[in-house]
């Protein structure tokens, strides 16, 4: 299309097209001042929603220019207080009108009207996001008020959101600056449980706690050490939850870590913190009830209870996947042998037999085979071998034993089809980061 053929084009809007046309413009180009021009010169001061949300978007965008700020905050309250007024009865603002607001109640300096705001999304029926909340989170934690942002914490708790880094390092910098030590613990157990790693800022935050006075001063002197080794046990490895132990100045240093596991500042070997038992627990009744959805009933009790009564196993293994591992060539077939080294090299590391999970039709076709018959009824015969039932699927009863279990699992399946759609949480990610085990 020509130039010429455009400008045709664009003298056929309508004035309201002409206005929705230029105020994105006005919001591609953050340009708080055009926008306003706009507004007020429009015959009409009260918008459509979606107007509205773009000119609250404009000036939410506009207050990191120290110009802007104030013109900012003035006009966007200008623009809310005039359609909540005008239309009261009903006016319904969506998430978006309410987080930009916020957003200007924060800049402002009044936290408390930003979780007025962020609280009447149950006024208003809408769905919580946690961007909603973090303007007021944000304020009070930046003006020192540390009760206040507790207070917006335990709110989002309450409507069943999950704070992310930024909320959470603003939680621990108003603690470790107000010396609530035991809260700073508290916040740096929940940043190693949903962060993998800190940015700069965080870190700067963590490195600023142990560096001061207060964190050389708290800790216990005495403490009991079987409760620490349990407590450390129980929470997954790594860390007991007992709060600070010990006290004295802490050595502040950033290293790396080497690619067995251990520190190149200090050379300690370091622990993977695996899921603790309550957490294990839960998703192991989660899959369950997923899967009794979904298998016969009566045949994945019966897997529950045998699993009950033989918990001894410290590694799973997906017997299909293992034994058919690169088996996709013209002689190739389920490679009994491949299962024996994974067998054999589990038992040399612990000293215990593990459970290999196979379909019972898989089975009866290896009774059949005269050769390998005599070790593949050794391994029922010593409960290394689990017959799933016929019609199941197997990929149920072989995760179910080696989450119910806490074992190793072993297998190449990335779990990434439809039943593992069905659990999809980042929990599940991170159990699997730390229990699969890959065959090569």
């Amino acid at each position: 299309m020509n130039s010429q053929n455009k400008k045709k084009k664009r003298q056929k809007l309508n004035p309201e097209a002409e206005f929705r046309f230029t105020l994105d413009h006005c919001s591609k180009t953050k340009d708080l001042s055009a926008a306003i021009s706009l507004y007020e010169s429009s015959p009409n001061p009260t918008l459509s929603l979606n107007n509205l949300n773009s000119l609250l978007y404009i000036c939410s965008n506009s207050l990191s220019n120290l110009e802007t700020r104030e013109l900012a905050i003035e006009f966007g309250f200008k623009l809310f207080d005039l359609h909540r007024s005008k239309n009261s009865s009903i006016f319904k603002p969506n998430e978006a009108t309410l987080t930009a607001v916020a957003r200007l109640a924060s800049a402002k300096g009044d936290g408390d009207y930003a979780f007025e705001l962020s609280k009447s999304v149950k006024k208003y029926a809408l769905a919580p996001k946690l961007r909603t909340y973090g303007p007021a989170l944000f304020c009070f934690s930046d003006n020192g008020m540390a009760d206040k942002a507790y207070e917006v914490e335990e709110h989002i708790k309450s409507v069943g959101l999950q704070l992310e880094e930024p909320e959470l390092a603003a939680l621990l910098k108003v603690s470790a600056e107000s010396g609530r030590e035991k809260k700073v613990y508290e916040y740096l157990h929940k940043l190693r449980a949903a962060v993998r790693g800190v940015n700069g800022s965080t870190a700067e935050i963590i490195e600023s706690w142990f560096n001061g006075e207060k964190a050389a001063m708290v800790g216990l002197v005495n403490w009991d050490e079987d409760e620490v080794k349990e407590a450390i046990l129980t929470n997954g490895g790594g860390w007991h939850g007992l709060g600070w132990l010990g006290t004295g100045k802490w050595i502040i240093q950033r290293s790396s870590v080497a690619s067995d596991g251990r520190c190149c500042a200090c050379d300690q070997q370091l622990t993977c913190v695996d899921i603790d038992r309550a957490e294990t627990e839960k998703f192991a009744q989660s899959v369950a009830s997923l899967a009794m959805e979904r298998e016969v009933q009566s045949n994945f009790k019966e897997f529950q209870d045998w699993i009950q009564q033989n918990s001894e196993y410290e590694a799973v293994v997906d017997g299909a996947n293992i034994g058919l591992y690169q088996q996709n060539f013209a002689e190739g077939g389920f490679s009994v042998s491949q299962l024996e080294a994974v067998v054999k090299e589990l038992y040399n590391k612990s000293k215990r037999w593990p459970l290999i999970v196979l379909h019972n039709k898989r089975v009866r076709a290896l009774l059949e085979n005269s050769s390998i018959r005599e070790l593949v009824q050794d391994w029922i015969d010593k409960r290394i071998l689990y017959g799933t039932p016929y019609g199941s699927n197997d990929d149920w009863y072989w995760l179910y034993a080696a989450v119910k279990l806490k074992c190793l699992l072993v297998t190449n399946d990335e779990m990434r089809d439809h039943i593992f759609e069905l659990i999809g949480s980042s929990f599940f990610l991170r159990w699997k980061e730390r229990h699969q085990v890959e065959f090569s």
